[in-house]
């Protein structure tokens, strides 16, 4: 199981820690290529795509409009095999 993690470096200056959740780019189930787009994010007023880091199946764990800070687990790609 991969999780998937809201990388600090999408903070390019770290005034305002937090950021939203906008929205899921594919539903709960999908399976997923590495570099697939999963997820959109608003951090520091700019909309960021966050990539699946590894093969696998979607897993959920946060809805659109939770806060995410720095290293916020956000979802999983668990191993299809």
């Amino acid at each position: 199981m991969t999780q998937l993690i809201v990388a600090p470096d999408f903070w390019a200056t770290r005034v305002l820690p937090e950021g939203t959740l906008e929205r899921w780019l594919v539903p709960d189930g999908t399976i997923l290529r590495k570099d697939d787009p999963v997820a959109e994010l608003l951090i520091e007023g700019e909309l960021i795509t966050l990539k699946a880091s590894a093969d696998g199946k979607l897993i959920v764990d946060s809805r659109p409009n939770s806060i995410i800070e720095p290293g916020s687990v956000i979802g999983h790609l668990l191993d299809v095999g």
